[in-house]
């Protein structure tokens, strides 16, 4: 369909709703060397709602008395009417009555002509209704499509908005194993140590490594290796499930626990239940030097943050803990010295 022109869109249409004949054709002579009024006319008051309809009319000259209606009630439909409620109604009566006006107004209409009215006054009150008309109708056009450019903006925020957050969700994951990756690693531990350090409480950190993932990896192949690591991470995600914690991929082959709110006491027993778990899988692993399953090799700190310390302190005393496993004979776990006062005793392989 072809967009409505300016020119069609502001012409002045007018419907005149009368059952006699001569007045239409008088109010037509009238009308009809004003070049910006297109007139219509409707005799059977029954067609009046539709014809007003289908014309765009945008002034309706609706005559008072007719036979087998009033024209009062067919005002009444008009307003009741989604189509035509806003189109202004100008009565045109036999008599100039003020309390037949007075009825009029109440029922719905904008105006009220004595027939046949001087033409200079017709003319002047179908262009004031019709512009006023059409002024309102353009707004509440306007409106309206500002109203569905606004959820438009809405409805495309939200999706923006989704998918930011299905991003950021993507951007902190590891694409292999599907748990958190290194940079949301990193983001955590220090989110983690600034709240540990304001509530004064513990904070434990758990950094474990494949055993012979490499020679795993040669021996098997790296599709066996992937698959390897997403039954590892499947494994902490089993064993690891108190919603403050978080375990994440550090790289390759080595996995890491922060664990908010623990001791070193709590962490370990963490620690041990992870190794037990991946004991429990019977991985075959031909190539490792220390046994035909896969195993781990585990190392636990722990620390109540304070103003000297650091997360990259806590970071490297657990992997400390972890290479000192790996020193002692793998698939063992090893804790770390705390901050002061002897070393615990490490914890040999189960």
């Amino acid at each position: 369909m072809e967009p409505e022109s300016t020119e069609s869109a502001s012409r002045l249409v007018v419907l005149l709703v009368d059952d006699q004949a001569m007045v239409a054709e008088g109010i037509r002579r009238m009308l009809e060397d004003e070049a910006d009024i297109d007139f219509h006319y409707c005799q059977d008051p029954r067609e009046a709602l539709q014809m007003a309809t289908e014309v765009g009319a945008t002034t309706i000259l609706q005559d008072l008395v007719m036979p087998g209606i009033d024209g009062l009630m067919l005002v009444r439909f008009y307003r009741s009417n989604p189509d035509t409620r806003d189109i202004p109604v100008i009565v045109l009566s036999s008599k100039e009555d003020p309390n037949t006006k007075s009825e009029a107004f109440r029922n719905g209409a904008n105006d009220y002509l004595v027939k046949l009215p001087d033409k200079i006054e017709l003319v002047a009150r179908i262009q004031a209704h019709s512009r006023s008309y059409l002024a309102h109708r353009e707004r509440d056009e306007a409106y309206q499509k500002l109203r569905d450019i606004q959820r438009q903006l809405e409805h495309s925020n939200a999706r923006l908005e989704e998918s930011n957050r299905e991003l950021q969700r993507l951007s902190s994951l590891d694409g292999l194993t599907g748990i958190a990756n290194r940079r949301q690693f990193d983001k955590t531990l220090e989110q983690e140590w600034r709240r540990a350090r304001r509530n004064r409480s513990q904070l434990s950190l758990i950094m474990l490594d494949i055993d012979y993932f490499k020679h795993y990896n040669d021996h098997l192949g790296h599709q066996c290796g992937d698959d390897c690591l997403r039954s590892v991470a499947r494994a902490l995600d089993e064993v690891v499930c108190r919603n403050g914690d978080l375990i994440a991929r550090y790289g390759g082959e080595e996995f890491a626990v922060i664990m908010p709110d623990t001791s070193l006491k709590g962490a370990h027993q963490v620690a041990e239940n992870i190794r037990q778990a991946i004991t429990d899988l019977q991985i075959e692993h031909p190539a490792s030097d220390i046994g035909r399953h896969l195993t781990l090799s585990i190392g636990v700190a722990s620390a109540e943050p304070s103003e000297q310390g650091s997360p990259a302190a806590l970071l490297t005393r657990a992997d400390q803990a972890l290479y000192q496993a790996k020193d002692k004979g793998r698939n063992r776990i090893e804790l770390a010295a705390p901050l002061a006062g002897p070393r615990p005793a490490s914890v040999g392989q189960a």
